[in-house]
């Protein structure tokens, strides 16, 4: 007699017949027809050559054979269950761990925390700085949130969130306020832009989204950190240039002007997962986000 085990369709199909005493409600409850349900179960009985059940009444019994089986392979589908049930607990009770470049957490994610948690207070967030968080370190991260542009890094599954808009900021108390906001955008030809090494294409992108040729461009002070040059614009020193999520709360309160708005670039604020893990967290978190980033 073969000791390979019959199938789990087949096990699956015999225990919730055994259990709920109906061939009809086993099939309803594993969304299967009727058919499928006698065939599994002939299945083991031809592999076991006995029958399972035996007709009583108008119902289905148990025979000698079907209550051993029944014994056996009810306790192992309790035990998945019960797993189960507790590997979900403890995915829903412990931290969700969020890797985020320490810029958009200071500037964006950590005002909007007291929000968050509102509106999902079961998603227990705990924030991890990484300048890259998709880096291929980084996978046991839950999710990573990041300023990217396609193609995306293998490994992880994205959820695109919003497009990025970028556009030059200043301060209300810039010396040459005056001057640029009457000379317009060519006016910025003229200044010693601030920028990050962190992403010196940014400047760049921006004139050309703009018809301004970026080589007429030239730059002052660079930051090796977004947040730190936003931090500059704030304090007036110059001319920066920034994703539209970063500044519109300083934009709201009066912190920073954005004379010539935002260009939309080929960049996405996504929210990211190692391929290998399912989190049903990350849906809710994603919408959350997504809707957050739009307000903007």
């Amino acid at each position: 007699m073969s000791r390979e085990l019959p199938s789990l369709n087949a096990l699956r199909a015999f225990e919730a017949t055994a259990r709920l005493g109906s061939v009809s409600r086993a099939a309803e409850e594993l969304h299967v027809t009727h058919g499928a349900i006698s065939r599994q179960v002939r299945v083991l009985e031809e592999a076991l050559d006995q029958p399972l059940f035996a007709r009583h009444g108008r119902g289905i019994a148990l025979t000698a054979a079907g209550e051993q089986l029944r014994d056996r392979v009810a306790g192992a589908f309790d035990q998945l269950r019960d797993g189960w049930a507790e590997l979900q607990r403890s995915q829903a009770e412990g931290p969700f761990v969020l890797g985020c470049a320490s810029s958009l957490l200071a500037r964006w994610v950590i005002p909007r925390l007291d929000r968050l948690e509102r509106d999902l207070p079961s998603l227990k967030l705990h924030l991890s700085p990484e300048e890259d968080p998709l880096a291929p370190q980084h996978a046991e991260l839950d999710a990573a949130l990041a300023l990217r542009a396609a193609p995306w890094p293998t490994g992880w599954e994205v959820h695109e969130l919003a497009p990025e808009r970028i556009g030059p900021v200043v301060s209300p108390r810039y010396a040459n306020l005056d001057r640029l906001l009457q000379d317009g955008e060519s006016a910025l030809r003229d200044e010693a832009l601030l920028h990050t090494t962190s992403r010196p294409q940014a400047w760049p992108e921006w004139a050309e989204l703009s018809g301004v040729s970026p080589a007429s461009l030239h730059y002052g002070q660079g930051f090796t950190r977004l947040f730190y040059l936003l931090e500059a614009a704030v304090a007036g020193l110059g001319v920066a240039i920034a994703p539209a999520q970063l500044v519109q709360d300083d934009v709201k309160a009066g912190r920073l002007l954005a004379p010539w708005g935002f260009r939309q670039t080929q960049a996405q604020w996504i929210l990211a997962t190692p391929r290998r893990r399912s989190d049903h967290r990350v849906v809710a978190l994603a919408t959350w986000l997504r809707s957050a980033l739009l307000d903007a």
